[in-house]
Order: structure tokens, then C-alpha cells, then sequence
């Protein structure tokens, strides 16, 4: 089949005039992981969908002495593993001889220097001015020394052909808690202005979470039903089955609340329960996530009926394997109280929500790898079908799929086919690849499409970042504080510790068992 006969749906429409300037981007932490499994496929079907800027440059900047050559080798075995299209010569050739590669430490003001060099001899190479995008793609330790020093060294102020000034993208983590984050915001509006500042959280790439605003404000059946009178609760589940692997050192510094919850899994939330905003600006719609984060009361953390529970997992089967706890992973102090689990019962103070619990769990070795939102509607009045052994009757409910099998699945109540009435819920489902095929652009295509054209709408602001963080820290302090107190554990394949269980039992609800 040819190429162009398998595009995706996302591609209609665009093309590499879809609004980019010409464009270098520099990846700081070139040879690192997420540049090898994300980056640089995503750069590479977007070149091969003819969606990259026509004046396209890649730069890689690291700490290892690769050359190009060797940062070219690099890029074409990441593709080869990585991309979701097939490794073609005649798309990768055209786009090798526009990576390039510099050495150098963060911490270096001489690096910024060789770097503005490199950029101006490529420009005079092409005869072309270039709008610059940096993507800050390492650890947390050296944002600072590289932002300082873009500002430093004038790149941050570097104008481009379409009169605007560079972009920067930072990864996540951005902070490890409130003072943190806004100690990371002041650094960098000491050399970038907001507007220059492109925040990211993969998961707003997802095209399940895109779609969830078409699915509420572009269907009257839909939001007209979605607030206080009818939903009864909302549901936001980002499991994982996997452990930490050979990143427990990190994830010991970490654990589930920050690395999942306080990003991913809040901006689900957001995007579930803001308003609907007066246009699809960017500033429009990230003005109603604000709002509605800034809503949250703040969290009951005392002994007793508690809004945030912790668990680590203990052994267990996943996936018709047994595994070992967390406890035994290699880098694991001993004296550890680091939640591999959280589940969280959150309240929104607005007249759309108010009363309406909003329960976020995150967790590894849990069951399944799914991460879906549902929202729980109230049960029809019990006047009709309330003969318990004739008629199966449930709560209305509708399931957003973000993966794996990314749709919309909604439960509703049918009659039994025969001659006496008799009910029974049944599921109607709408698969992504069922109806558009399964090439689907990844999430990192999308955001670093939209980072080169100028649009942030798909990226965090600061003040939501901040936002955010004033909801967790406090439950990170009173962790702390506790230590292993209070700490629940849950076996390796199950959906987390009983104590999440009650989170809900409180309210009378039920976790849905997250999947199909």
C-alpha cells in the first residue's frame, strides 16, 4: 500500500505549510532516552508526512563526544526501534543531513557560545534565518544552568523569520513540589517571557484527550448532563502493570503522586471539569484548567477518613508471572516509605461540581496497563424496573479510553430480547481503530508540531503548574512526616490496597474495574 494511502485522519488538512517558520531545534540531553525513543521518531514521521518546516534543522547537545556522524547513527537505529512507520532510506536521507551535533557541558557559558556559532553557520549555510526551539529533555539538576545560560548568551532572545522571539520546552518534572516550582518559574521568566514557554505533559498529546473536548462541547447530549444534577461521581485511573525496573533509584526519589498524579492525572481531571471556554485559544482554554484547579479544597489528611491513600506493592502474578515487591528491587533503601500507589478523593468548590467526588488513583503492578476517565452518572429514580430478580439496572455510565484501545465506551440499560420484560446493562463502544485505522501520530508528533507553529494550547502554563503542586504538597509533607505510617501494601496484579476501596465506600461508590 502506498504511503500517502495510510495517512492518518490527524494528517488531512495539514502540510509543511501549515504554518511553521523555518526551524532549528537544539535537544539538550541529545543522547538520553526520551530523545532516542520519542523525539527523534516523532521527527522522523513527521518528515516523512511532510509536516516538518521546509528549512528544517536538528541539533543535539550533550555531554558525550558523539560528532555527527556518530549522532546520525544514533538517530537511525532510534527510528529503526522506535518509530511507528517502517525505516524507509529515501525519508531518513533527506533528513540526516540536517542533524547535527555539539558537545559540551550545561553548566559551560563556552557551549552557548559554540552553540550560537554552529546556529549562525547553518544559517549561513541555508541563506535562511530560523526560528530556534529548545527542548530541555534532562534531568531536573541542570535546568537551571541551562536556562541561565540561553538567557546569558542572548539565544533566548533570538528573533526568527516570523518576528517572534525562541521557544523553549521543558520535560517533567517541573519541581518536586510548590517552592520548587516556583522557584523553576522565576528562573525562567528571568530569561524567557511566558509566551516563549512551552511546558509539557505528554499525555495532552494523546488523541483520546484531545477528543474530550470535542466529546463534551461539540455534543448537546453530552454537556447539558455533565455537572452536579446528574453525574454522581468521576473516575480517573492511570495504571500501569510494569515496576520500576532499573530506574528505582529515581522512582525512590519520586514515587506516584509526583509522577503521575500531580501532572497526567490532574490534568485529566482538568480538562474533565472546567467550563467551557469562550473560543479554542490557547489562553482561553488554559485559563478554565486553571480555575478549575484553583477550586480544589484542600485535602482532609488526618488519620481518619483521610481523602489521600498510599500503598506499595508487595510480590505477586502479572501477567502469568510472578514479580517481586518494590522492597526488593535493586535500589531500594531498606527504610523506604515511597508510595508505588496513590489514590486521591478530591472536591471542586463550584456550582458545576459541588458535592461531586472526583477520585484519581495511579499506581504500578496493578492489574492492567489502562488509563481511562469515567464518569459515573445517578441512577434513574426508583419507580419503574425495581424488582430486583427481573431487572438488572445500572448507572449510566461513559468510559474515555486514553490507552491502550483509545475510544469512548458508554454503559446504558437494554431490554432482554423475549416475551417477558427483563433488563440488563449492555456497552456500546467507539474504537479509534475501528473507525480511523490504528497509525495513529503519537503524542510527542503532535506537541512537537505544535511547539514549532506556535501553539500552546496543548502545553501547561506556569500558573497551572503552580496550581497544581498547591494541591499535592501538603499530602507529600504529611507522608513525610508520617514516614511508613500508615503506608498500605498491595499484592503485585491487583487493583491497590483496600484502603483506596474505602475512599469510596464512604459515598457509596464502587473503582470501576478499569479496562474493556
Amino acid at each position: 500500500m502506498a504511503q500517502e494511502d495510510i495517512r492518518h485522519p490527524f494528517l488531512e488538512g495539514l502540510s509543511r505549510h501549515r504554518g511553521a517558520p523555518s526551524t532549528i531545534i537544539i535537544i539538550f540531553g541529545a543522547s538520553g532516552d526520551l530523545t532516542r525513543r520519542k523525539l527523534i521518531p516523532s521527527l522522523y514521521n513527521l518528515g516523512t508526512d511532510n509536516l516538518l518546516p521546509a528549512d528544517f534543522l536538528l541539533i543535539g547537545c550533550g555531554r558525550k563526544n558523539l560528532g555527527d556522524d556518530n549522532f546520525r547513527q544514533f538517530a537511525r537505529e532510534a527510528i529503526s526501534e522506535h518509530a511507528r512507520r517502517t525505516f524507509d532510506e529515501d525519508s531518513w536521507r533527506p533528513l540526516a543531513e540536517k542533524i547535527f551535533y555539539l558537545a559540551g557541558g550545561y553548566d559551560d557559558p563556552q557551549t552557548y557560545k559554540d552553540l550560537a556559532e554552529k546556529i549562525e553557520g547553518l544559517e549561513r549555510s541555508t541563506s535562511r534565518q530560523h526560528h530556534l526551539l529548545f527542548y530541555i529533555s534532562t534531568p531536573p539538576a541542570v535546568f537551571k544552568p541551562i536556562l541561565q545560560n540561553l538567557g546569558a548568551s542572548g539565544l533566548s532572545r533570538a528573533i526568527g523569520p516570523d518576528g517572534h522571539a525562541a521557544t523553549v520546552i521543558i520535560e517533567k518534572p517541573f519541581g518536586r513540589d510548590l517552592s520548587t516550582a516556583r522557584e523553576l518559574n522565576q528562573i525562567i521568566t528571568n530569561e524567557f517571557d511566558e509566551k516563549q514557554v512551552y511546558r509539557i505533559d505528554h499525555y495532552l498529546g494523546k488523541e483520546t484527550v484531545q477528543d474530550l473536548l470535542v466529546q463534551r462541547f461539540a455534543n448537546s447530549i453530552f454537556e447539558p448532563i455533565w455537572n452536579r444534577r446528574f453525574v454522581d461521581c468521576v473516575q480517573i485511573t492511570v495504571a500501569e502493570d510494569l515496576g520500576v525496573g532499573t530506574r528505582a533509584g529515581y522512582y525512590d526519589q519520586s514515587g506516584a503522586l509526583r509522577d503521575m498524579i500531580q501532572n497526567h492525572t490532574m490534568q485529566l481531571l482538568a480538562l474533565t471539569a472546567m467550563e467551557p471556554p469562550v473560543s479554542l485559544d490557547a489562553e482561553a482554554i488554559r485559563d478554565e484548567k486553571v480555575k478549575v484547579l484553583k477550586a480544589i479544597q484542600p485535602l482532609t489528611l488526618s488519620a481518619e477518613n483521610a481523602d489521600a491513600v498510599r500503598g506499595q506493592f508487595t510480590e505477586g502474578i502479572v501477567g502469568g508471572r510472578k514479580v517481586s515487591g518494590y522492597m526488593q528491587a535493586d535500589g531500594v533503601p531498606p527504610t523506604s516509605h515511597t508510595e508505588t500507589y496513590t489514590a486521591l478523593r478530591l472536591f471542586i468548590n463550584n456550582w458545576r461540581w459541588q458535592g461531586v467526588p472526583f477520585y484519581l488513583r495511579s499506581g504500578k503492578r496493578m492489574a492492567r496497563k489502562v488509563s481511562e476517565i469515567s464518569v459515573h452518572f445517578k441512577r434513574p429514580p426508583g419507580v419503574l424496573f425495581t424488582e430486583s430478580d427481573k431487572f438488572d439496572v445500572a448507572a449510566n455510565t461513559m468510559v474515555i479510553r486514553i490507552q491502550p484501545d483509545e475510544g469512548v465506551m458508554l454503559l446504558f440499560n437494554s431490554k432482554i430480547p423475549g416475551l417477558e420484560t427483563r433488563t440488563q446493562p449492555v456497552k456500546m463502544h467507539f474504537r479509534y481503530a475501528t473507525t480511523y485505522g490504528s497509525n495513529t501520530p503519537e503524542a510527542y508528533e503532535r506537541l512537537l508540531l505544535d511547539a514549532m507553529t506556535g501553539d500552546a494550547t496543548l502545553f501547561i502554563r506556569g500558573d497551572e503548574t503552580e496550581a497544581s503542586w498547591k494541591i499535592v504538597t501538603p499530602v507529600l509533607d504529611f507522608w513525610n512526616d508520617c514516614g511508613k505510617r500508615g503506608l498500605e501494601t498491595y499484592v503485585s496484579g491487583s487493583w491497590g490496597p483496600l484502603a483506596a476501596e474505602r475512599l469510596l465506600w464512604d459515598y457509596g461508590h464502587q473503582w470501576r474495574r478499569a479496562g474493556p
